[in-house]
């Protein structure tokens, strides 16, 4: 009677063991896949709920969004440049039911689904545009990804080109082409500046021939300052009028 009773003892704490096991408590962030004799029942979670030993079976879902790190992917752009460039895909899935069941392994398919995308895109973009409309090809990165990956229920929320490595050869030309482009902005400055400062020295000009007496103030101004500066040359200008005046004299004594 003893061992009768042991047996059935130890039968009723296998059935409970086994009957406790169906228990499964899911993050609030997370969701338990099930599949009822291989055919998928739904999703569950969060929380505790109950999975049926044998008969039922569930593989758990992060629905937190994942950083995936693009590796560096050398590529050629349209204009013949080879780069490397690197990227960060940001997503989240969405729907855990499609991402169990629709692809194999979601993580890996997202990751060679961003991988051929980046080299694809860029690829098709010439180096300027690569280094100065970056924004763009983020955008367009992530919609192409995005609209692949939606059959998988997964949402990918951003793109971002992390790094692009030019050849050091590339690196030395832009240089180059940055420098002349300065040197190029220097020179039209300073030309505009000396075609403002004809212009005002013009208008100075058509003031003082309005008065002799303006010109002559001119002179001794700047005689004055020539003087304040402690110099020991000065250079005393002779007045136009003066020339003038001569000129005249000798073209009167050729007409008599």
């Amino acid at each position: 009677m003893a061992l009768s009773d042991t047996i059935l003892l130890g039968l009723a704490i296998v059935i409970i063991l086994f009957l406790l096991s169906g228990i499964r408590i899911v993050k609030e962030y997370e969701r338990g896949v099930i599949f009822r004799l291989g055919r998928l029942v739904g999703a569950r979670g969060p929380g505790i709920f109950y999975v049926i030993p044998i008969l039922e079976s569930m593989q758990v879902v992060d629905l937190r969004t994942v950083t995936y790190d693009v590796p560096p992917q050398e590529v050629v752009t349209r204009d013949n440049v080879t780069v490397r460039v690197n990227a960060v895909v940001y997503y989240r899935v969405v729907d855990p039911e499609k991402a169990i069941t629709e692809v194999y392994d979601y993580k890996f398919a997202t990751a060679q689904i961003a991988q051929t995308t980046l080299r694809s895109v860029i690829g098709q973009a010439e180096l300027d545009e690569l280094l100065s409309e970056r924004e763009k090809l983020n955008l367009k990165l992530q919609q192409i990804i995005d609209e692949a990956t939606d059959q998988w229920g997964i949402k990918v929320s951003a793109v971002e080109i992390k790094d692009v490595e030019l050849p050091k050869e590339m690196q030395r030309a832009m240089a180059m082409q940055a420098e002349a482009e300065r040197e190029r902005r220097a020179k039209i400055i300073r030309a505009d500046g000396e075609y403002q400062a004809a212009l005002k020295l013009k208008e100075a000009a058509e003031i003082l021939s309005e008065s002799r007496g303006a010109m002559m103030l001119r002179i001794l101004q700047t005689m004055n300052e020539i003087s304040n500066a402690q110099n020991t040359t000065i250079v005393f200008p002779i007045p136009i009028e003066i020339l003038e005046y001569f000129a005249e004299t000798k073209r009167g004594k050729k007409e008599q």
